[in-house]
């Protein structure tokens, strides 16, 4: 396993990372007694840093991972988001997340949080130093070690790092949303600020083994969100088309190297930018957990192989998804 340095912070996580939202929720069943194998199988694999948030089955995702993490002697950072508890989810509202936070410490069982991410603010919450003065009061008080962000669209995280105790930024980036190298990947790196690439498998169209035919359950965002009914579009299958995902996956297979899967090409491919600092796949399964993982152990992918991916981008998902993210 390889490790980065997460931006200014003092955690050196593993550049393939465990994403929790699966085992909360909102992807079809989950049986937690798999989701706690896939857990401890990812930490045996050498992950050392979980991502997860409150809201992720109603911090069902938070005491699975303290459970975990009881029975480990390992070092494990654990970060969580704050925020789309509100209701109503306003802006407002992001100037006193304390007794979420506080809830996020009963749920994980510790007395500061490693990491809390904004998750995903109204636009306005960027305009508003109230809400990252009283974020910088909370790490005053011991509650949480360090803050960051999780943003929908660049324009947001390039607000958002103007704000000097900002560490980390939880972006949307993989094959099907490479829009970040333009400008944030590089201001990143300059600020040093840390990266996790979120929805790094683009909700399961870049593991290659979704299909026409494939049906997903009444519970499962992929079949009840696809036009941005219940959080924004871009959280499913990056915002893309399904039908064209499904035809721009067949074209990324034939640029595929041998002896890898298509899932740990994807995130093989989010790991040659040095800016990000870890792609964050969930896995309900300890099989996805071994897949995903494995992915940080394999070769560089060559200049024509990254080439050819853009161009596949080019071809099909950059004109219906660029600019709107």
């Amino acid at each position: 396993m390889e490790y980065r340095q997460l931006g200014r912070t003092d955690m050196k996580v593993s550049v393939i990372s465990f994403g929790a939202w699966a085992i909360g929720g909102t992807w079809g069943p989950v049986k937690d007694e798999e989701s706690i194998t896939a857990l401890h199988t990812a930490i045996d694999m050498g992950v050392n840093f979980i991502d997860t948030a409150d809201v992720y089955g109603d911090g069902r995702s938070e005491k699975l991972i303290a459970q975990v993490l009881k029975e480990r002697s390992e070092t494990v950072y654990v970060a969580t988001k704050a925020g789309r508890r509100l209701n109503p989810h306003v802006a407002e509202g992001y100037k006193d997340l304390e007794h979420f936070i506080d809830r996020s410490l009963k749920k994980l069982e510790v007395e500061a949080l490693d990491l809390v991410q904004l998750h995903c603010p109204p636009n306005e919450v960027y305009y508003m130093p109230e809400v990252f003065d009283a974020l910088d009061g909370l790490v005053k008080k011991g509650k949480l070690r360090y803050y960051g962000v999780s943003v929908e669209k660049v324009e947001e995280a390039l607000k958002a790092v103007e704000f000097p105790n900002v560490q980390t930024v939880q972006i949307i980036f993989n094959m099907f949303r490479m829009r970040p190298t333009e400008r944030f990947l590089p201001l990143a790196q300059e600020k040093q600020v840390g990266i996790l690439a979120r929805v790094p498998l683009a909700s399961g169209l870049l593991t290659g083994k979704l299909t026409r035919a494939s049906t997903f359950a009444d519970d499962d965002h992929r079949k009840f969100n696809r036009e941005g009914e219940a959080f924004d579009k871009g959280e499913t299958f990056s915002g893309v088309d399904y039908e064209t995902g499904l035809e721009a996956v067949e074209e990324l297979k034939k640029l595929k190297p041998s002896g890898m899967t298509m899932a740990q090409f994807a995130l093989r491919w989010i790991t040659m930018f040095d800016a990000v600092t870890c792609a964050i796949p969930g896995a309900k399964r300890p099989d996805q957990a071994r897949d995903n993982f494995g992915a940080a152990d394999l070769p560089p992918l060559s200049d024509a192989v990254m080439a050819g991916v853009k161009a596949v981008y080019e071809k099909y998902i950059k004109d219906p998804v660029h600019y709107l993210w």
